[in-house]
């Protein structure tokens, strides 16, 4: 679910369209994150049951099922001169698969996405003649078991939340380890070739407890060595790092950990101590080296150290963020293992982001091109570079976009019950609201625009549609409070007959794919406006750049690569850089009252949000001024304005954004995940096309 959910999803349709033997391993969810509805200006969430209506692409295989050990005691002892593992009582979980076939674009390649459900174990299904005791333990039992597979993303911010997040992801690593070697051992191939045979990814730190399971069921199982188990462990195992942000790299509490899953706990401990050893001869005396590299430290284990640790290769997702992860976020890990890490910036596919959510686009660029192969090679847009100087073309594509704003201004007269404006500028923020992402100083620009517009008739020279979109976490208070703000804005603009011919507001309510193939293809201005360093690529950066709008953003993730692509003339940047962000944070020097008492139009939005003008918004206005204002809204509130005046200037030109349209339109071909899932088979997974007939 979310920007990490749709990236596999853009991969795996990747895989299939390039003829890649690569599959997906994921959990079955019944409940989705929630289906976000907006009362009162507030969001409310309620249940999104994936499973309600069945789903006809699934195939169960209960002959494919697997047995997860939860609980239970853990132990070596020696039997005949061996050490040998005991399990006493364990809590046994039945993993079955459900596969869903991945189909090759116009291709015989079929590859699968296998989705594991929690099922009781096979010996619980009869109660059978029990006491009332022991149908109370097995009620329990069922209960444990039916609530692994029901919901995505636990909420983390309980003591249970926290543990059924380390269960799932356990389940579906142990699941799918197990499976794949397997099958592995189905083909007859030496259980010493599987590291060159087999590659497992992990995406983020979610699964990175393949490690331990893969060293569990190769030294458990298979009866190998440690040395031999471990060889085979780094040469399989290869990590993909989505985030600098701290509560997205997992630790856990080895207090919580140990009991619930003590053989994984007993295995990553002497990864750990043989780990350490090894630091310890490279930085003989160098404790503060040792802490920094340990995997489990006070008490905690940390997810991204072992999977660093665990695999021959870590990458980042965008330039900027391998060069994070390098200088800041891993770099002692960097300085132990350079040769591990390398950049793979993320795509989007282009089959459903373009093609599929813009037909007519996809016509006009199959008729310049003079042929479809860009459909499967999205590199050959860069075909196109040509018309960027055509005046047809150009025309062509005006006429398309305002299509297309005209269809998402029908979906919102439907849903929100306000008439837009299609031949305004659709400006348009759609993503998770966090607050490094934002959205609220993009919000209280528009309260400073909406109150100069007020004052002044003139100030106004272009109508301008406002979009918001995305769900906040339930438990996030202050992204909630963001989305009532944004509503209320809102709705103060959008009634006030004085400007609402000139400039709306509109929230998109439960923001999602389907609604994202209409707001895409039909955006101007693609806000890309998160704090510099914070944002590891984006992906909607990239859906809107391939539909022909200008990115204005900071030098955040991708959109450092989108400008060396199209160039300055054909986006707009502004803000602080990553390093002066980064200098901030280590000095302590900026001051968020600072900012307040020198800067008139922060003074003046920031005392809006407490005087009434739009209810009681103190949280708002102590989170920015009595927290420091963590990720800098302030501080770029100005660049910021400065940035839009120009995106506006830039607008009224015609023929000039005609042109930054077209520009980037052709060259957005290298931001296809069908680039990027070629660079991880070429220098990470070795793997090579497959021609099915």
């Amino acid at each position: 679910n979310g920007g990490l959910g749709r990236l596999a999803a853009c991969f795996i349709d990747s895989l299939a369209a390039h003829r890649l033997p690569g599959h997906g391993c994921t959990i079955r969810y019944q409940y989705g994150l929630f289906e976000q509805k907006i009362v009162g200006g507030n969001q409310v969430e309620l249940p999104d049951n994936w499973l309600r209506d069945g789903f006809a692409w699934e195939y169960r295989k209960p002959d494919k099922s697997v047995d997860v050990k939860f609980y239970g005691n853990a132990y070596m002892r020696e039997v005949d001169g061996k050490l040998e593992l005991v399990h006493e009582d364990p809590t046994i979980v039945m993993a079955v698969p459900y596969d869903l076939p991945i189909v090759g674009y116009h291709d015989a390649t079929v590859n699968t996405l296998r989705m594991w459900n929690a099922e009781v174990n096979r010996d619980f299904s009869d109660y059978g003649t029990l006491t009332q005791e022991q149908i109370h333990q097995r009620r329990q039992y069922r209960d444990f078991v039916e609530s692994i597979t029901r919901y995505l993303y636990p909420d983390d911010s309980t003591f249970e939340g926290r543990r059924m997040r380390l269960i799932q992801e356990y389940f579906f690593v142990s699941a799918g380890v197990q499976s794949i070697v397997r099958h592995y051992k189905k083909t007859g191939m030496n259980i010493y070739d599987f590291g060159r045979k087999i590659g497992i990814h992990i995406n983020d730190t979610h699964p990175a407890l393949c490690v331990a399971e893969l060293m569990r069921v190769l030294v458990d199982e298979e009866q190998l060595t440690w040395e031999d188990a471990w060889a085979i462990t780094r040469d399989t195992i290869a990590y993909t790092n989505h985030t600098i942000m701290p509560e997205a790299l997992e630790t856990w509490n080895v207090d919580m950990f140990r009991p619930l899953l003590p053989r994984i706990y007993m295995i990553i401990d002497e990864i750990n101590r043989r780990h350490l050893e090894e630091v310890r001869r490279r930085y003989p005396g160098n404790e503060e080296k040792v802490r920094a590299l340990s995997i489990i430290e006070d008490g905690v284990v940390h997810m991204a150290r072992l999977s660093v640790v665990g695999g021959h290769s870590v990458n980042g997702v965008a330039k900027i963020h391998t060069e994070i992860l390098k200088s800041t976020t891993l770099h002692d890990f960097y300085e132990y293992t350079p040769r591990k890490f390398n950049n793979k910036t993320n795509g989007i596919t282009h089959r459903r982001w373009l093609m599929g959510a813009n037909p007519e686009l996809t016509a006009l660029i199959d008729e310049s091109l003079g042929s479809r192969a860009w459909h499967r090679f999205p590199e050959q847009m860069d075909g196109l570079h040509p018309f960027v100087e055509d005046a047809h073309f150009r025309k062509r594509l005006m006429e398309i976009k305002r299509l297309r704003r005209e269809g998402l201004a029908r979906y919102i007269e439907g849903h929100n019950g306000v008439r837009l404006d299609p031949d305004s500028m659709f400006d348009i923020q759609v993503k998770r609201i966090h607050s490094y992402k934002r959205q609220l100083m993009n919000i209280l620009h528009i309260m400073y625009r909406y109150q100069r517009a007020r004052q002044d008739k003139n100030y106004l020279t272009q109508p301008v549609t406002y979009f918001f979109g995305g769900k906040a976490a339930p438990g996030y208070y202050i992204a909630k409070e963001t989305i009532r703000l944004i509503n209320a804005v809102a709705d103060r603009i959008n009634k006030d007959r004085s400007v609402n011919d000139m400039m709306k507001v509109i929230f998109i309510e439960n923001f999602g794919v389907s609604i994202g193939e209409l707001v895409y293809p039909a955006a101007d201005v693609s806000e890309q406006i998160s704090t510099a360093s914070k944002e590891a690529s984006g992906t909607g950066n990239m859906k809107f750049m391939m539909n022909g709008a200008i990115t204005l953003g900071t030098l955040d993730g991708a959109n450092v690569e989108i400008r060396e692509a199209v160039g300055d003339e054909h986006c707009v940047i502004f803000g602080l850089r990553a390093e002066e962000v980064m200098a901030y944070y280590e000095t302590g020097t900026y001051s968020a009252w600072d900012e307040y008492n020198t800067n008139e139009k922060v003074r003046t939005v920031l005392n809006q949000l407490i005087d009434g003008t739009y209810g009681d918004f103190r949280s708002l206005y102590d989170y920015l001024l009595q927290a420091n204002d963590e990720f800098f809204i302030l501080k770029d509130f100005n660049a910021y304005d400065a940035a839009r005046s120009e995106v506006m200037k830039r607008f009224h030109d015609k023929k000039g954004w005609a042109r930054t349209a077209a520009m980037n339109v052709a060259y957005s071909g290298r931001f296809s995940s069908d680039r990027t899932i070629d660079e991880y088979a070429r220098d990470i997974w070795d793997i090579k096309p497959l021609i099915i007939s």
